[in-house]
């Protein structure tokens, strides 16, 4: 078999040595294989078993144009496989099954191998690709680790924040709904006006992250959600329903809703509300066949002995205090009037 020579670029690090360079993504595939922790008997075996729901994504991502700027991270097992050529910084090999186990990337190379399959164009994809050479468990081990627990992802609320201006095949469309609601939420007059934490600001104790208030309204809002199920499917409806109901809190709390004693001015108090939103005061709406502020203040029928202050939670964990919150507004819930006889 011919062998292929490829530009790289030699680098060491911390007594390590390893090569960077472009590769097409058909030969990625073809060249590599993923050795399974437990399963494969082998050095360097430290890979999880593939999720097909996983790889089902990364094809779609890559049908629909994605980018793939990281490296995939192998480690070549193939004794005397691989020639590198100091003069012309080039490797040589002759291309083949299982000559690289995989450390980090199986599922990218999984998922573009299905994609190639319905594009053939993307076996041309020019891919970043580090190569170590005969790694030890130990060392495949510690590379594997320091890829996926030191370099942690980003915080969601930057995430999130960033839907505002990714391109339209990376957005999550419910959480890129639920941050445009967030920012109907913070402007002048809305009820969380200034106590939204958008990244960039200064950490200060009080107010909810953006993070929180996406992840919170998003499974209300998303298809099939507690909205969609009572056809409340357009932004304005949907951001009006939930600014009336934290409006009708302010206006029972009054000149307290903003203080810092106010417990819904945290995370806990904000993602509590929203799910006592979904399962009791929607479908109470939507018997009334409205979502005016009066008539949400009238089913709270919350007194200032009522009002549920941060000191009640404090010492909670976050779903304590979440569950706590949904409790004491299901206290002052009132239902009305309603049948409890049924006909069947």
């Amino acid at each position: 078999m011919t062998d292929i020579t490829l530009p790289c670029i030699p680098l060491k690090q911390h007594g390590r040595s390893f090569f960077l360079l472009n590769m097409p993504a058909e030969l990625v595939a073809r060249i590599s294989y993923a050795a399974i922790r437990g399963k494969d008997n082998e050095q360097g075996a430290v890979q999880r078993v593939l999720n097909s729901r996983r790889i089902s994504k990364i094809k779609d991502f890559a049908l629909s144009g994605g980018n793939f700027p990281n490296s995939i991270v192998m480690n070549w097992v193939e004794e005397g496989g691989l020639t590198y050529d100091a003069l012309s910084n080039t490797i040589s090999f002759a291309p083949k099954p299982q000559l690289a186990q995989l450390i980090d990337g199986q599922h990218r190379v999984a998922g573009l191998a299905e994609a190639m399959e319905a594009a053939e164009e993307l076996k041309a994809l020019d891919l970043p690709v580090a190569i170590y050479s005969n790694l030890t468990t130990q060392e495949c081990a510690d590379i594997f680790l320091a890829i996926n627990t030191e370099q942690k992802p980003v915080h969601r609320s930057l995430v999130f924040d960033l839907y505002a201006i990714a391109d339209e095949q990376m957005i999550d469309p419910a959480a890129a709904r639920a941050r445009d609601i967030a920012l109907e939420l913070s402007e002048g007059g809305a009820p969380y006006h200034g106590m939204i934490k958008f990244p960039g600001e200064a950490p200060r104790k009080g107010g909810v992250a953006l993070s929180t208030v996406v992840t919170s309204i998003k499974p209300l809002i998303e298809k099939n959600g507690a909205f969609d199920q009572v056809a409340l499917s357009t932004l304005e409806n949907q951001s009006r329903v939930i600014i009336n109901f934290f409006g009708a809190l302010q206006n029972i709390y009054g000149e307290l809703w903003f203080e810092r004693q106010n417990a819904f001015m945290f995370a806990a108090g904000f993602s509590g509300a929203l799910e006592f939103l979904s399962s009791r005061l929607l479908p109470y709406c939507v018997t009334k066949k409205s979502f005016r502020t009066e008539i949400i203040v009238d089913a709270l029928s919350m007194t200032a002995e009522d009002l549920i202050l941060q000191k009640e939670v404090s010492g909670k964990s976050g779903s304590e205090a979440q569950s706590y919150i949904f409790s004491r507004l299901d206290e002052v819930f009132d239902k009305g009037d309603v049948a409890d006889e049924y006909d069947f």
